[in-house]
Protein backbone atom coordinates (compact mmCIF):
# COMPACT_ATOMS: atom_id res chain seq x y z
CA UNK A 1 0.00 0.00 0.00
CA UNK A 2 2.90 2.77 0.79
CA UNK A 3 6.49 2.82 2.30
CA UNK A 4 7.70 5.21 4.39
CA UNK A 5 10.90 7.20 5.74
CA UNK A 6 11.64 9.60 8.02
CA UNK A 7 14.42 12.17 7.66
CA UNK A 8 15.23 13.34 10.74
CA UNK A 9 15.99 10.47 13.64
CA UNK A 10 16.42 12.51 16.07
CA UNK A 11 13.53 14.65 16.30
CA UNK A 12 10.64 13.55 13.98
CA UNK A 13 9.92 17.10 11.80
CA UNK A 14 10.03 15.17 8.19
CA UNK A 15 8.54 12.04 7.09
CA UNK A 16 7.88 11.14 3.42
CA UNK A 17 5.74 8.13 2.10
CA UNK A 18 5.07 6.44 -1.13
CA UNK A 19 1.17 5.89 -1.48
CA UNK A 20 0.05 3.35 -4.27
CA UNK A 21 -3.62 4.93 -4.99
CA UNK A 22 -6.94 6.35 -3.81
CA UNK A 23 -7.32 3.82 -1.33
CA UNK A 24 -3.70 4.11 0.39
CA UNK A 25 -4.24 7.85 0.50
CA UNK A 26 -7.78 7.42 2.27
CA UNK A 27 -6.25 5.37 4.94
CA UNK A 28 -3.31 7.80 5.56
CA UNK A 29 -6.12 10.26 6.00
CA UNK A 30 -7.68 7.84 8.46
CA UNK A 31 -4.67 7.67 10.38
CA UNK A 32 -3.61 10.70 10.69
CA UNK A 33 -6.89 11.83 12.16
CA UNK A 34 -5.87 9.82 15.29
CA UNK A 35 -3.44 12.29 15.75
CA UNK A 36 -5.73 15.39 15.17
CA UNK A 37 -7.61 17.28 17.92
CA UNK A 38 -9.35 20.79 18.32
CA UNK A 39 -7.24 23.64 17.64
CA UNK A 40 -5.06 22.29 15.07
CA UNK A 41 -3.93 23.17 11.66
CA UNK A 42 -2.60 21.91 8.59
CA UNK A 43 -1.86 22.85 5.60
CA UNK A 44 -2.61 20.44 1.97
CA UNK A 45 -0.13 21.42 -0.88
CA UNK A 46 0.06 19.90 -4.23
CA UNK A 47 -0.71 20.33 -8.10
CA UNK A 48 -4.62 20.00 -9.14
CA UNK A 49 -5.18 16.06 -9.45
CA UNK A 50 -2.81 15.31 -6.48
CA UNK A 51 -5.27 13.98 -4.17
CA UNK A 52 -5.42 17.08 -1.42
CA UNK A 53 -9.58 16.31 -0.99
CA UNK A 54 -8.86 12.40 -1.27
CA UNK A 55 -6.44 13.21 1.84
CA UNK A 56 -9.03 15.50 3.74
CA UNK A 57 -11.76 12.78 3.03
CA UNK A 58 -9.64 9.88 4.52
CA UNK A 59 -8.82 12.24 7.96
CA UNK A 60 -13.00 12.87 7.83
CA UNK A 61 -14.01 9.15 7.70
CA UNK A 62 -10.86 8.23 10.44
CA UNK A 63 -12.58 10.93 12.48
CA UNK A 64 -16.06 9.01 11.87
CA UNK A 65 -17.69 11.82 9.68
CA UNK A 66 -20.52 9.32 7.77
CA UNK A 67 -21.40 12.41 5.39
CA UNK A 68 -20.32 13.59 1.89
CA UNK A 69 -16.77 15.04 1.52
CA UNK A 70 -16.87 17.68 -1.63
CA UNK A 71 -14.01 19.88 -2.40
CA UNK A 72 -14.78 23.06 -1.52
CA UNK A 73 -13.01 25.11 -4.33
CA UNK A 74 -16.06 27.39 -5.07
CA UNK A 75 -17.23 27.33 -1.86
CA UNK A 76 -14.25 28.26 -0.38
CA UNK A 77 -14.65 25.93 3.02
CA UNK A 78 -16.91 23.54 3.94
CA UNK A 79 -17.77 22.74 7.28
CA UNK A 80 -18.16 19.20 9.16
CA UNK A 81 -19.73 19.58 12.41
CA UNK A 82 -18.27 15.67 14.02
CA UNK A 83 -20.10 15.39 17.64
CA UNK A 84 -18.82 18.50 19.37
CA UNK A 85 -15.79 19.44 16.52
CA UNK A 86 -16.08 21.88 13.98
CA UNK A 87 -13.63 20.58 11.50
CA UNK A 88 -13.23 23.56 8.83
CA UNK A 89 -12.00 22.42 5.15
CA UNK A 90 -10.53 25.44 2.95
CA UNK A 91 -9.77 25.52 -0.47
CA UNK A 92 -8.18 28.70 -1.87
CA UNK A 93 -7.24 27.57 -5.18
CA UNK A 94 -9.17 30.64 -6.48
CA UNK A 95 -7.96 33.30 -4.43
CA UNK A 96 -5.99 35.99 -6.95
CA UNK A 97 -4.98 38.25 -3.78
CA UNK A 98 -3.74 37.12 0.16
CA UNK A 99 -5.58 39.82 1.38
CA UNK A 100 -8.54 37.96 -0.04
CA UNK A 101 -8.38 35.73 2.98
CA UNK A 102 -8.31 38.69 5.16
CA UNK A 103 -11.17 39.80 3.65
CA UNK A 104 -13.31 37.20 4.04
CA UNK A 105 -13.46 36.61 7.53
CA UNK A 106 -11.84 33.41 7.73
CA UNK A 107 -9.39 34.27 10.56
CA UNK A 108 -12.48 33.76 13.64
CA UNK A 109 -12.50 29.88 12.30
CA UNK A 110 -9.02 29.20 13.16
CA UNK A 111 -9.06 28.24 17.15
CA UNK A 112 -8.51 25.98 19.65
CA UNK A 113 -12.67 24.67 19.18
CA UNK A 114 -11.96 23.64 15.78
CA UNK A 115 -9.56 21.82 13.46
CA UNK A 116 -8.64 23.65 10.08
CA UNK A 117 -7.39 22.13 7.15
CA UNK A 118 -6.23 23.98 4.36
CA UNK A 119 -5.76 23.24 0.35
CA UNK A 120 -3.33 25.87 -1.61
CA UNK A 121 -2.08 27.55 1.87
CA UNK A 122 -0.04 29.73 -0.59
CA UNK A 123 -2.64 31.75 -2.11
CA UNK A 124 -3.39 33.19 1.25
CA UNK A 125 0.29 34.26 1.48
CA UNK A 126 2.04 34.63 4.98
CA UNK A 127 -1.60 35.99 6.54
CA UNK A 128 -2.78 32.23 7.67
CA UNK A 129 -1.33 31.32 11.12
CA UNK A 130 1.18 28.49 11.00
CA UNK A 131 0.39 25.18 10.01
CA UNK A 132 1.07 22.51 12.78
CA UNK A 133 1.47 19.66 9.88
CA UNK A 134 1.56 20.02 6.48
CA UNK A 135 1.65 17.81 3.72
CA UNK A 136 3.38 18.54 0.76
CA UNK A 137 1.47 15.99 -2.16
CA UNK A 138 3.66 14.76 -5.21
CA UNK A 139 1.95 13.03 -8.25
CA UNK A 140 4.76 10.50 -9.20
CA UNK A 141 2.80 8.57 -12.07
CA UNK A 142 -0.50 7.44 -12.64
CA UNK A 143 -1.87 6.10 -9.47
CA UNK A 144 1.59 7.28 -7.03
CA UNK A 145 2.08 9.64 -4.97
CA UNK A 146 4.96 11.10 -2.81
CA UNK A 147 4.20 12.58 0.49
CA UNK A 148 5.97 15.10 2.42
CA UNK A 149 4.69 15.44 5.97
CA UNK A 150 6.26 18.05 7.65
CA UNK A 151 5.83 19.42 11.37
CA UNK A 152 5.79 22.96 11.68
CA UNK A 153 4.92 23.50 15.46
CA UNK A 154 5.84 21.58 18.80
CA UNK A 155 2.01 20.42 18.63
CA UNK A 156 2.82 19.24 15.05
CA UNK A 157 5.97 16.87 16.31
CA UNK A 158 4.87 15.80 19.02
CA UNK A 159 1.75 14.87 16.96
CA UNK A 160 4.12 13.26 14.24
CA UNK A 161 5.89 11.04 16.73
CA UNK A 162 2.60 9.71 18.16
CA UNK A 163 1.52 8.67 14.94
CA UNK A 164 5.20 6.90 14.04
CA UNK A 165 5.01 5.07 17.08
CA UNK A 166 1.04 3.89 16.30
CA UNK A 167 2.15 2.75 12.97
CA UNK A 168 5.66 1.40 14.58
CA UNK A 169 5.17 -0.05 17.63
CA UNK A 170 7.50 -1.31 19.45
CA UNK A 171 10.45 0.73 17.63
Amino acid sequence: MYSSHHTNSSALHHFTLSLDGEIATLALGAEIATILHPGFVVFLSGNLGAGKTTLARGILRGLDYQGKVKSPTYNLVELYKISRLYFYHFDFYRFNDPMEWEEAGFREYFNAESICLVEWPEKAGGLLPRADLQFFIHITGTDHRRVEIRAHTETGRRCLKQWQTLRNPGQ
